[in-house]
């Protein structure tokens, strides 16, 4: 009997240093799946794999990059609500997942509260494009011509409910005018009807039109986050042109699954936050018109929370149908 009871213990106590041994393996020691809600080719898609690419080099370990670009985002968070909460597996999460909370009627998900934000990655910068066919020469003429001219100006943005679209309309509420929003159904689609003179202004990541801005064959009346962009100094923002409070810009970064530990949720926003650092992220990104910039996971999710209650107030007061 004694020895039974002898055997018994030594056997629970080898499962015990085994299962210490397998709680203290390090974090990252096999390669990271970060699933992302676009396709490829965007500037959604460039900024993660970016960033995947550098923390890939300081965490010693490949983050292997999975599109699964659908409606809502639903393909890519079902692909990652299950997983096991252990790290390694990431979701991208961003503006587009806060404006598909309030816009479709029901998700088979909650983002706030299946998921734990992390930290943002990219923040993509929007400007007021004019064509020189339109005569403007600064916000204040656009505004100006608005309120003459009530439902006389069209401007152009993609899809009803992209963060461009929405951007129009808080606009239209701050602003106080009446115009008419034309959305494309792509990027390339805007761009084309805008240098064709068919298409006054629009709203747009500065991304797909930098080029012609800087060469002048459009020009950004005003950027509109609450900060100038580094490659277009010159730009005001909407706010100091004369529309105080306006403050719009899409945003990416990622989340992992509810019940990650702690631990391991601060050792990636640290990750992060050292990719945002580095010279040629920076640079890069911000030749097609994205800042690099990371937030705490407390930050993240501060954000999350508050651009859901934005965009939904947006949403109803544009009376735009629920999907």
């Amino acid at each position: 009997m004694y020895h039974w009871v002898l055997t018994g213990f030594a056997c629970l106590q080898g499962l015990v240093f085994q299962g210490a041994a397998v709680a203290a393996e390090p974090y990252p020691s096999r390669p990271i799946r970060l699933v992302l809600s676009v396709g490829t080719g965007g500037v959604g898609d460039i900024t993660m794999r970016l960033f995947a690419q550098q923390m890939s080099k300081t965490m010693a370990q490949q983050i292997v990059v999975d599109n699964r670009p659908s409606a809502g985002g639903v393909a890519a968070a079902m692909a990652v609500i299950n997983a096991n909460p252990d790290g390694y597996t990431l979701l991208q999460a961003g503006n587009a997942a806060a404006i598909s909370s309030s816009l479709f009627k029901k998700l088979p998900f909650d983002v706030m509260k299946d998921f734990i934000p992390v930290s943002t990655t990219g923040i993509f910068q929007m400007a007021v494009i004019a064509t020189p066919q339109s005569g403007f020469n600064s916000l204040a003429d656009m505004i100006a011509f608005a309120k003459k001219n009530p439902r006389k100006l069209n401007v152009g943005t993609i899809n009803v409910g992209s963060t461009q679209f929405l951007a129009v309309e808080l606009f239209k509420s701050m602003a106080g005018i009446d115009v008419q929003t034309i959305p494309f159904k792509s990027n390339t689609a805007l761009i084309t009807s805008l240098r064709a003179g068919e298409l006054p202004v629009s709203f747009e990541l500065l991304g797909p039109v930098l080029a012609q801005i800087k060469s002048n064959s459009l020009k950004a009346l005003a950027v509109a986050s609450d900060r100038r962009f580094a490659g277009l100094p010159e730009v005001p923002t909407v706010a100091e042109a004369g529309l105080a409070g306006y403050n719009v810009s899409s945003w990416t970064g990622f989340s992992v699954p509810a019940r990650t530990p702690a631990v391991i949720v601060e050792r990636l926003a640290k990750e992060a936050a050292s990719a945002a650092a580095v010279a040629e992220v920076r640079q890069t990104l911000q030749e097609i018109g994205i800042e690099a910039r990371a937030t705490t996971p407390d930050e993240t999710r501060k954000l999350m929370a508050s651009e859901i209650v934005r965009w939904r107030q947006v949403i109803e007061q544009a009376k735009i149908e629920r999907q």
